[in-house]
């Protein structure tokens, strides 16, 4: 026995009860019949025109029923007889490659076959001009070539910095279209400014392209779209706002200010671009975004395949297991804290043997007299927090809050020979 399992051996895990977080189901069930209505106003028709190139921008996010909102555009554009063709706006994300970024769209399902407009990815931009602060402005070439522009993308609130508008279609625009030199220029002066260069940047690019449209959705606390809308330029500057505002009003939460430790299942760029949203955590990666509940101490067990070994966020948890450091692939990880100078999420956590050790470490550390009592919290994700598992100590927490719902009984951890969680 090592010197850290003799220093973790008698530190004792709570068992843990299944608990039901209840939230704001509505949503969208017919979305491409209420996306339809909305892209058939006569505002929005009168804007495209037989022939025309049109470059729709789409996104890597899990942006619910992605390609159905996709595929429903592209055949609202031929239908005006315009020729649409998908680029994927990403800023960095794929590795920072074409290749990569398409097949970002693919794991997606966004395809030719499944949204019927080819895909043209390229990390080639084109300078539209500068802000006063002498930031550079970018567009991808062939959006930049294209005859009209549209954006589609879901608006919600950003993981480092507070503003008006924050993860939306401005941001799509000035940096998900900037691909990777747009979106390290937009990160230059670091998220303290990001509130101010974001639709600044978006306006110059909308100004300087023939910008027809975007797709705005936002999505209830179970990622279901529960709002979709269709907004010109001017709709845009003026109204993203409301919409953010509403996003905030739906965001998931977990329905406790603090708590000792809690344990995240996996992590993962398909989760949120910090791998899990600080909003859902608390741990936020700069001081200019604050929300969710004080934990003293987090562990992150695993990746997701669908990330790919891209571990961001790993460094904003304390503790983290070998088998997820044995997944990491650290260019990418490492790319995006060189475009968004913030490396504090790619640095990589205190690192145990298996899930077992990490968690009994954040226990050991979480500063409270009995180890017995530790508020604690499980869950599998931060897109998936519908059901949690919580400690006994927060039994008569949760049986007295009007949003959760006790479901089982407490019930001890389960892990295999290696030490790994089984379930």
């Amino acid at each position: 026995m090592g010197i850290l399992q003799e220093l973790l051996k008698d530190i004792p895990i709570p068992q843990m009860m299944r608990v039901r977080q209840r939230f704001d189901k509505e949503q969208i069930d017919d979305l491409t019949k209420a996306l339809n209505e909305k892209l058939h106003q006569e505002k929005i028709t009168s804007l495209v025109k037989p022939g025309m190139s049109i470059a729709v921008a789409v996104g890597s996010r899990g942006v619910d029923r992605i390609v159905e909102i996709t595929a429903a555009t592209v055949a609202f554009l031929k239908e005006l007889g315009a020729d649409p063709f998908i680029v994927p706006s990403m800023g960095s994300h794929g590795g920072a490659t074409a290749e990569g970024q398409t097949d970002v769209l693919r794991h997606l399902g966004v395809t030719e076959e499944s949204t019927g407009a080819p895909i043209r990815s390229t990390m080639e931009v084109v300078k539209l001009g500068e802000l006063e602060n002498g930031l550079p402005v970018y567009v991808d070439k062939y959006a930049s070539k294209a005859d009209g522009l549209v954006v589609i993308n879901r608006i919600k609130p950003h993981t480092a910095f507070r503003g008006p508008v924050e993860s939306g279609m401005m941001k799509m625009i000035s940096i998900g279209l900037g691909k990777q030199k747009g979106a390290e220029a937009c990160h230059q002066m670091g998220f303290k400014y990001m509130a101010e260069n974001v639709p600044a940047m978006a306006k110059i690019i909308m100004n300087e392209r023939r910008f027809l449209f975007g797709v705005a959705t936002v999505e209830n606390a179970f990622d279901k779209a529960a709002i979709v809308d269709v907004m010109t330029k001017q709709d845009i500057i003026d109204h993203e706002k409301e919409l953010q505002v509403k996003a905030k009003e739906m965001l998931p939460k977990l329905f406790f200010d603090q708590l000792d430790v809690l344990v995240i299942d996996e992590i993962g760029k398909n989760i949120s671009g910090d791998g899990m949203d600080p909003n859902i955590t608390g741990r936020f990666p700069t001081p200019y975004a604050t929300g969710g509940p004080d934990v003293n101490k987090m562990v992150v067990l695993d990746l997701t395949h669908e990330t790919e070994g891209n571990a961001n966020g790993v460094g904003t948890a304390d503790f983290t297991t070998q088998r997820l450091v044995d997944q990491m692939d650290c260019e990418a990880t490492y790319a995006n804290g060189l475009t968004s100078t913030v490396c504090a999420p790619t640095k990589i956590a205190t690192t145990l043997a298996n899930d077992q050790e990490a968690i009994k470490a954040a226990i050991k550390t979480c500063n409270i007299l009995d180890f017995t009592k530790v508020k604690m919290v499980r869950i599998k994700n931060t897109l998936e927090i519908g059901e949690i598992e919580v400690s006994e100590a927060l039994h008569d927490y949760v049986k007295n809050h009007p949003q959760l719902e006790v479901l089982t009984e407490p019930a001890e951890w389960t892990f295999d020979k290696d030490g790994n969680l089984t379930k």
